[in-house]
């Protein structure tokens, strides 16, 4: 079947290259944005040649002819290296192919080498220490899936990203090794914030696994640092998959922060019948009433002094707390913006969620909608 074609905004490109820039690897960009590694690779090229995705806008004859020459000497590295090995004996060789693999294509060392590939793998796969091998393939495995999640699944998560790769291993043993390797899962303290004494009473009422998309919409915000000082990151999650469906960053924390993530809502505000939230002075102001009174959505707010009213949002938020602003101390307010805008990629499309059944929201949204 034919892979679907998409259309990107130049806005939507820029924010990938900005990623790409700031260090997130390529890898990880192709597989969370659903990108081809060529149309990632021409749009970092063409923008940070020009500044601009358009063809005629990038590279002179003589750049061409630069990046040929690039080519040319990175081959003729390649193959320097692998010679130095030629003359050595065959375990040698053996060694200098696994040891290169990450960086020379196996076929061009085995070829230059005089090394037959089957009898590369006979050597790489030998049972003589058959347990250690796979307690390491394992190990790597649980590397990876930890890495993935930017170094936030704890063993539960682990073990159902290992099944989906048809690895069986019990919770016991990964937190083994995820102990032996000192992985572990970041924590976030809970500060104190003032309180919002209006007169409004808790519709939502502990309602909290909602059965339609967008019904229930609850928010918050939590600081983060940003060059010594703190901002603020508003977010809009939708209780029936968990989805980040709003959200913005500002430098002060007040009522103009959660209308502009209001306004980022990309589904339609007509089907919201109730915005919820806990009593944080932010949410209280008339800018905030007019939007919601414009859609004819209903307020909720906790009460007093009971986190209870207000608990899978503030569990929500406590990992959103803890994965990407713990700890943290972002250079500038544009790389803020950059890094939300990943991490709620991320959240949305790459991170499974224990109350949704090990799914990701919108793996959820959708079979819910099969």
């Amino acid at each position: 079947m034919a892979r679907e074609r998409r259309n990107y905004t130049d806005e939507f490109k820029k924010k990938i290259v900005e990623l790409y820039n700031s260090g997130k690897p390529r890898a990880e960009l192709v597989r969370e944005y659903e990108l081809t590694p060529s149309a990632l690779s021409s749009w970092i090229n063409k923008y940070n040649n020009s500044g601009s995705f358009k063809a005629e806008d990038n590279r002179t004859p003589e750049e061409n002819e630069l990046i040929k020459l690039r080519k040319e000497n990175q081959r003729l590295k390649k193959e320097n290296d692998i010679f130095k090995a030629s003359s050595a004996d065959y375990g040698t060789k053996i060694n200098v192919i696994l040891s290169n693999s990450y960086k020379y294509p196996i076929s061009a060392m085995c070829k230059l080498l005089n090394i037959s590939r089957s009898s590369l793998y006979y050597a790489k796969n030998k049972p003589a220490k058959k347990y250690n091998a796979e307690e390491e393939k394992l190990t790597q495995h649980i590397k990876e899936i930890f890495k993935n999640s930017r170094n936030n699944y704890g063993f539960r998560k682990i073990k159902v990203e290992l099944k989906k790769k048809g690895i069986i291993a019990s919770k016991r043993r990964i937190r083994r090794i995820m102990k032996e390797n000192t992985y572990t899962v970041k924590q976030y303290k809970v500060h104190k914030q003032t309180c919002n004494n209006d007169k409004i009473d808790n519709k939502l009422k502990r309602n909290f696994n909602q059965e339609e998309r967008m019904k229930v919409i609850v928010s918050d915000l939590t600081y983060v640092n940003v060059a010594g000082k703190w901002n603020y990151i508003c977010l809009m999650l939708d209780l029936y998959n968990r989805e980040i469906v709003g959200y913005a960053a500002g430098k002060h924390k007040d009522a103009d922060l959660v209308r502009k993530a209001i306004t980022t809502i990309k589904y339609d505000l007509n089907k919201i019948e109730i915005f919820h939230t806990d009593r944080g002075n932010e949410f209280k102001n008339n800018i905030i009433d007019e939007v919601l009174d414009t859609f004819k959505i209903d307020r909720s707010l906790s009460a007093k002094g009971c986190p209870y009213d207000h608990a899978v949002a503030e569990a929500t938020y406590k990992i959103i707390k803890t994965e990407f602003a713990f700890n943290r101390i972002f250079n500038d307010f544009e790389e803020l913006e950059r890094e939300l805008f990943d991490y709620v990629n991320w959240y949305n499309n790459i991170r499974i969620h224990g109350s949704l059944e090990y799914k990701t929201p919108i793996e959820y949204r959708s079979n819910d909608q099969k």
